[in-house]
Order: C-alpha cells, then structure tokens, then sequence
C-alpha cells in the first residue's frame, strides 16, 4: 500500500472521530494555531450527553469553538470538562467562573506533561508532501515530543487535522502519515495577530531595554506591546541573532533590512530558530518554506540547558508584579490566573548562565484599578497566593518606564532600594517605609 492509499484510508469525518471519543478520555490540543478548529471540536462536543468525565485542554486558545463558551461548558460540566496548559482572554473568563482547571508547566517540560494526561491528541497540520510527510507548521512546541512518545504513553488515538492553508516551515517539523490514526480535512485561513502599538509607558521601556542590547547579541523576545516596541526599535542594532521560543512578528521586516543575520547563533549560524510563530500575514507569507527559518521542540530550544551555551542572550519578557526581594510573578495574581509561565523561567535561567547574559524582565510601574485607584507592580509582598514564575535567587535586569534595576549581585536591602527608585512615584514613600520594617 503506497502512502496515498494509506492517507485516503486514514482521512475521515469529524463526525467519525467524535464517535472514537470514549468516556474518561482526557484529550489534548496542540499549541496555539497548532491546535485544531471548531469543525471537530463542536463536534466531539456534540456528543456530551453520551459520554462521561471526557476533559478536553488547550494551551494558548487561539481557534474559536464551543469550547470557549461559558453557557456551553457550564450545561456539559461533569461529561466534558475543560482545562488549560497556558491562559488566553477566553479561557481566563472560564477559570474565573471555576468551570475549568489550570496545568502549571514551563514550555521545556509541556510535552512530558502533555503525555502523562492525554488519551487523544490532536493537532493541526500541512497536506502531505510528495514523500508523505505532514509538516506541523507555525507550531512545534511539544507537537513533535508527544508524536514520537505516544506509543510508550499510552496515548490510544493521535489526529491530523489538515489545513492546507497552514504555511510550512523547517526544521525538525515533519511527521510521516503513518505516525497517525486519523486525519481530517478543512481549509481554514491562518488567525491573524497584528503587531501591537505600545502605550507611552511601554515605549518609554522599549528605550531603556534598547540601551542594553549590543551589537551581536542573541535575543528571545516574548510577547506584547512591550517586546514589538523593542523589536520596531531595534534598526540602530547589528549582527543580531533569534533564538526564542515564540518567532516575533516583526521577524520579516528585521531579516529584510539586515538587523537580524543569526551569524552569532551556535545552533545553527545564519538561521532564525523558534519553537512556535503567531502573527500576521505578512509574518505567515514569510515562514512559508523559507530556509532562514527553522522550528524545534519546545524541550530542546527552551531549554535553559541549551540557552546557557549561547553568549551574549539576551532574554526579554514582561511580568506582572515584581516583589522588593526580586520575586517575579507573570503568570496570575493571588490565584486568578492570567497567563502561564511558558518559556520565561527557562529563558531567564539559561540568559542567567550564559556568558555576557541578561534576563529582562518588563513592567510597567503599575496601573489603575475599576474604581480609579492606583496599584504598583512593584510590591513588598506578592499577594497570597500569587505564584512565583521565577524566583529572586534568579532575579537580573528589571525594567519600568522609570528606570532599570540591575539585581544580580544585590542584597535584600539593595535590591528594595533598587527597585524603589524605578516604582511609580506616588508609591516610592509607601515602599521605603515598608521596605525600612522588613529589611
């Protein structure tokens, strides 16, 4: 049987792979656009009244079903449940309604997460090319890990939804058909994600982060207004190198004008190496089988391990609160998660140990509340229950619209004092005085 027979015999309905679902079924969705669409999600969701405790989680939602519907979950409870390995806007509103559940992960161990759940993994990919290989597109994260360990885990059912408007992109991001028990078709445009415009305060830190990069330097930009100024401001800027997790969407236009040539990079010189993309259609139309781009696990690219071996990285991510010892928070606060950690631990820890390394984290100094009032992030205590995304014994380069505070080698006193000067103004009075109590 040749590859194309095998492909027609495995390539069925959503409606055939919703009647695959069993009760107890714990079904993950890949990553971000990796994920699949609401054709065979509302179709397994059809089915709730015929199955029981099915769990179903995502991780960066980005494909609109039922799924992420209040009233939905709310009326299928008990017989399909939801959770999240990584919060959006939509999957926010449901664990605020306690309609669902969080899965703490960094992305380098996602995939050992992934596996240790999961029964059904789905995830989108490319038509098959003429040697009968799927390509995972914009999203291989831990794709790729949980393909080639399924077996050993017991994952019973893995499916290929193919969209044929999927760009391709190399690297370690092919997967022959055989790998797969079912694929399904539908030809569904790429989610477009516009560059963001910056506030002044998160241009005024663009500038200051700006003053820290050199010529040469390796950088992983997260994501936000924050990091799309930096990248837009980075034209004064050599010989710079991408090693990320997440490609930014500016990428294009810093390959085009000879910013970003990766010829510092040890991985792999003049190659911009990712473990996922989201972005614009410009940003897509790029990566479409371009070789100066290529995607890898998210376990070996966000891995500290492999980040510490590159000099000069420079690792650039935002965060919520900042407490006076250097604790970072980026992922919730109190335990109203917001975000996840994703790569930023492992990032700042490998930036951390690598030679001429820096990890930056970026806030702003606070921000107005509902009802006019004004919170600092910058705190003496994080809340109760805030989790803590990378601890102060790491703690680098923190950065506000007010200032840069250089941490590293600091005391608990200097580091107070340090972060006290980049605070909000209103708030500095307030956080030497409480600082003055603690140290």
């Amino acid at each position: 049987m040749t590859w194309h027979d095998e492909y027609k015999k495995k390539t069925v309905s959503n409606s055939f792979i919703a009647e695959k679902i069993e009760s107890g079924d714990y079904i993950s969705l890949g990553l971000c656009l990796g994920g699949v669409t609401d054709h065979l999600v509302n179709e397994i969701l059809s089915r709730h009244e015929e199955l029981q405790n099915v769990t179903i989680a995502d991780a960066v939602s980005v494909w609109p079903s039922n799924l992420n519907d209040i009233r939905c979950l709310k009326s299928i409870r008990g017989k399909i449940n939801y959770e999240t390995f990584f919060c959006m806007n939509n999957s926010r509103k449901i664990l605020k309604e306690r309609l669902g559940d969080f899965i703490p992960c960094t992305a380098s161990d996602s995939a050992g997460k992934v596996l240790s759940r999961s029964d059904v993994f789905m995830l989108m990919v490319t038509p098959p090319n003429d040697e009968g290989y799927v390509n995972l597109g914009v999203t291989n994260f831990y794709q790729l890990d949980v393909i080639r360990s399924r077996k050993e885990n017991g994952i019973r059912l893995l499916i290929g939804e193919v969209n044929d408007k999927l760009p391709t992109v190399h690297g370690d991001n092919w997967v022959h058909i055989s790998e797969f028990d079912y694929f399904v078709e539908n030809s569904t445009p790429m989610i477009e994600f516009p560059k963001a415009v910056p506030n002044e305060q998160e241009a005024l830190i663009a500038d200051y982060v700006l003053e820290l990069i050199k010529d040469g330097d390796t950088l992983q930009l997260g994501i936000g207004g924050i990091p799309d100024a930096v990248a837009t401001g980075l034209s004064s800027k050599k010989n710079l190198s991408i090693f990320t997790e997440m490609l930014p969407n500016t990428l294009p236009e810093l390959v085009k004008k000879g910013i970003v040539t990766n010829s510092n990079s040890i991985f792999k010189k003049g190659v911009t190496i990712g473990s996922f993309g989201m972005g614009d259609s410009n940003f897509y139309e790029f990566l479409n089988d371009n070789p100066l781009v290529e995607l890898y696990p998210s376990s070996l690219i966000v891995n500290p391990l492999t980040i510490a071996k590159q000099p000069d990285m420079k690792a650039i991510n935002n965060a919520l609160l900042v407490d006076l010892t250097g604790q970072i928070c980026s992922e919730g606060i109190g335990h109203r998660q917001i975000s996840g950690a994703g790569g930023q631990p492992d990032f700042h820890i490998g930036a951390y140990h690598a030679k001429g390394g820096m990890a930056c984290t970026l806030l702003t100094s606070g921000r107005y509340l509902a009802d006019g009032s004004f919170s600092s992030s910058i705190v003496a205590e994080l809340p109760p229950g805030t989790p803590v995304t990378v601890g102060r014994n790491f703690a680098d380069t923190v950065i506000t619209e007010h200032g840069i505070a250089e941490l590293r080698n600091k005391s608990r006193r200097e580091r107070a004092e340090a972060l006290i000067r980049i605070a909000h103004p209103s708030c500095r009075e307030e956080l030497t005085f409480i600082a003055k109590g603690l140290f």
